[in-house]
């Protein structure tokens, strides 16, 4: 057993304590997948990163949450990729994190501690609420129900009706077709907001979600008839986001905050 590298980043934010705070731990190679969630229990963040470095800009990373692994996480990749291009070759103009099930994600440096991030675009298809929807969330009857790959996307009439949302989280946690629900609603300063809830994750309520955002800005694109837009997630923490469509790539770009840095003494483990 050896020590390892351990950071904490604040993502989507400009100033400390705001944002998603996400663990990011560089590695050879990846550990037994049992300590790696030890490890992300152990740090009790929405997500813990582990990145293996593979060559100039080219990264492999997974993504767990205290309760289990996820097959994507916008704001920890943001994390990671602020850490290793602090820590390594300013000069890198794209870097290549290559996941185990969501593709390869290119994220460029844009200087001043910001970075654009490409996902693959996620259509949201419209679907019936399922049972016990309006119950999950507190009686409130959405304008339009739609599904992702991992989410249930529910949008609500205003940012009043979103801010005011406190979900049943048992009905939600037994919704088991479905990672997690995104709520969104047309912001009044920004062109959307949102909330997103992942109790059976272990996550009540994520702080920022940008994976989230890879279903929420086709969305938002095709309702207000915009490419690019300001968004941001109005969870108590908040985040802000500019998010764009590519072609089929959904771009975020954000900012990131070093809080800490250290390193996990697993050599005492046993």
């Amino acid at each position: 057993m050896i020590n390892l590298p351990l950071y904490q980043v604040d993502a989507f934010t400009e100033t400390l304590f705001g944002g998603n705070p996400a663990a990011v731990v560089p590695v050879q190679d990846f550990p037994p997948d049992e300590l790696m969630q030890k490890i992300a229990t152990e740090n009790n963040l929405s997500e813990t990163a582990f990145v293996a470095i593979r060559g100039r800009g080219k990264f492999n990373i997974r993504w767990f949450t205290p309760a289990s692994e996820v097959r994507l996480c916008g704001h920890a990749t943001l994390a990671s990729a602020h850490i290793l291009y602090q820590a390594g070759d300013k000069k890198l103009k794209t870097m290549r994190f290559k996941t185990q099930e969501a593709g390869t994600i290119v994220v460029r440096p844009e200087g001043n501690g910001r970075y654009s991030m490409d996902f693959a675009a996620e259509v949201p298809q419209p679907i019936r609420s399922p049972k016990g929807l309006r119950g999950i969330l507190g009686g409130l009857k959405p304008e339009a129900v739609f599904a992702g790959t991992d989410d249930i996307l529910v949008v609500l009439k205003n940012q009043k009706q979103l801010s005011g949302l406190s979900p049943n989280f048992p009905m939600l946690e037994a919704l088991k077709k479905y990672r997690g629900l995104i709520a969104t609603a047309p912001g009044k300063k920004h062109d959307f907001v949102s909330r997103c809830f992942y109790p059976a994750y272990g996550i009540d309520e994520d702080p920022v979600t940008g994976s989230a955002h890879t279903l929420l800005t086709p969305l938002w694109s095709k309702r207000l008839k915009k490419k690019k837009m300001e968004a941001r997630q109005i969870s108590a923490r908040g985040g802000e986001l500019i998010c764009e469509m590519k072609g089929k790539k959904v771009r975020l770009t954000g900012s990131a905050v070093t809080y800490l840095t250290g390193q996990m003494l697993l050599d005492s483990e046993g």
